[in-house]
């Protein structure tokens, strides 16, 4: 395929919306994420300590070590030390002001609008026009999985995520490729 864009712009921009939709349904509906996420104990002495703090938005690791930690063999095993004795973690800070739900929103279509743009121009390499329903799945459906999934894994590894969350984050990237796979399929080009 010369363009892809040109003839894969309907599957593309499809299969946005439907993972989209699906994903809204996912936290909205399904109950598999409803017990993922939990309010830390004493959160208003928590939030009251940060703010005491003068936290930025950012992300922050507890206790971190720092490039100099590293090198002062002393500072590095109290920070080991530290982490053995917990609690130890990760913590993101959003900027302060209202929830914006509408801006969320809009990137949550521009990841899947994204993804599945990538995904055109990698499998246009591979698919060619007039491929089966069944072969395009297949093909896309792997690429989107791996998409949708991988990229969550080294949360878990290096960051502390629960692994419950890699498997909710597995069911969810299966039916965004299942979703994606099949539009891609029904509108290859023929």
């Amino acid at each position: 395929m010369n363009n892809f864009i040109a003839q894969l712009w309907q599957p593309i921009l499809l299969a946005t919306a439907l993972c989209f939709i699906m994903s809204a349904l996912i936290w909205m509906i399904a109950p598999h994420h409803k017990g993922e996420w939990k309010e830390p104990p004493n959160v208003g002495g928590l939030r009251d300590l940060l703010r005491q703090g003068g936290i930025q938005p950012g992300g922050y690791t507890f206790p971190h070590m720092s490039d100099a930690d590293r090198k002062d063999k002393t500072k590095a095993a109290e920070k080991m030390q530290q982490w053995a004795e917990g609690p130890s973690g990760v913590l993101y800070i959003v900027p302060k002001g209202p929830m914006s739900m509408g801006k969320m929103m809009g990137q949550q279509v521009a990841y899947f609008l994204l993804v599945n743009i990538f995904l055109g121009w990698f499998t246009s390499y591979f698919i060619v026009v007039g491929t089966t329903y069944v072969h395009v799945f297949k093909i896309i459906g792997l690429a989107a999985f791996m998409s949708y999934f991988l990229g969550s894994i080294p949360e878990s590894i290096w960051f502390g995520r629960p692994w419950k969350s890699v498997v909710l984050q597995g069911i969810d990237a299966a039916l965004y490729a299942g979703m994606t796979a099949g539009t891609f399929g029904w509108l290859w080009p023929r």
